[in-house]
């Protein structure tokens, strides 16, 4: 069976919902999920035709939509070839994780210091479903908890603009894992190697959650750029089928 846009996908890939989405907002949230979904592959062309086919839409919104993840640097356009996925490869993954670093550690300060009892409850919880996917030991769904889990700590620090570039920045990630393997690979001990996060957010040690998210991307990188020297026991899952289907959306008016 295809791969969907629509598969599973937490919280984490999408942004914070608005109280009435434009048909333009909807269609940008399922780009966006395709992307961060493999659907749509990196570096493959955006067929316009194809795609408002797909999703009932007509092709100025869908490029409207297509636009703003031009934006957000999601697809890039090139002369004469038109818009594609774009390509994150080794060279530029320090520089995502630095930007990661950076959102992540300042949400984590705000976050101990003014975080209610639901946005660190909701960290748990979503720690929990890391746990509960390392059992299943299905790569994807790791990988998505995983995600998620640093999604709901940023979250939690209340920044709508954290929020917002965290959004990015997540789906910019899984691109990059896409781009520098043909197999989707995630840590078989992520639950674990998260635990000491959650753990600190809910002591409010600012300092040392700091120093777990530190710790924790700086070991992805390693990971990424040299996999074979990383001693880490991983679970891996091909990248999805070539096929894309994009279901049809839900407008407020087309």
């Amino acid at each position: 069976m295809a791969p969907t846009s629509r598969a599973p996908l937490g919280t984490a890939p999408l942004m914070s919902p608005v109280t009435r989405p434009s048909t333009v907002d909807l269609i940008t949230v399922e780009l966006r999920n395709a992307i961060y979904s493999g659907v749509l592959r990196v570096g493959s062309p955006l067929r316009e035709i194809e795609i408002a086919g797909q999703l009932g839409v007509s092709r100025g919104p869908l490029r409207e939509a297509a636009q703003r993840l031009v934006q957000e640097g999601l697809l890039t356009a090139t002369p004469g070839r038109g818009l594609s996925v774009v390509r994150i490869g080794l060279d530029r993954v320090p520089a995502l994780y630095e930007a990661r670093k950076t959102v992540e550690t300042a949400a984590a300060r705000l976050a101990v210091a003014r975080a209610d009892q639901a946005g660190i409850a909701a960290v748990r919880a979503a720690h929990d479903e890391l746990v509960s996917a390392g059992r299943s030991e299905d790569a994807r769904r790791i990988g998505d908890a995983d995600l998620n889990v640093h999604w709901a700590l940023v979250a939690a620090s209340g920044n709508p603009w954290l929020v917002r570039w965290m959004t990015t920045l997540i789906v910019e990630v899984r691109v990059a894992s896409f781009t520098v393997s043909g197999e989707y690979a995630v840590r078989k001990d992520s639950a674990e190697y998260h635990e000491d996060i959650v753990d600190r957010l809910e002591a409010r040690d600012a300092d040392g959650l700091v120093a777990a998210i530190t710790a924790n991307l700086d070991g992805a990188v390693e990971r990424l750029l040299a996999p074979q020297a990383a001693d880490v026991e991983t679970l891996e899952e091909p990248q999805p089928a070539t096929t894309m289907r994009l279901d049809p959306i839900e407008s407020p008016g087309l």
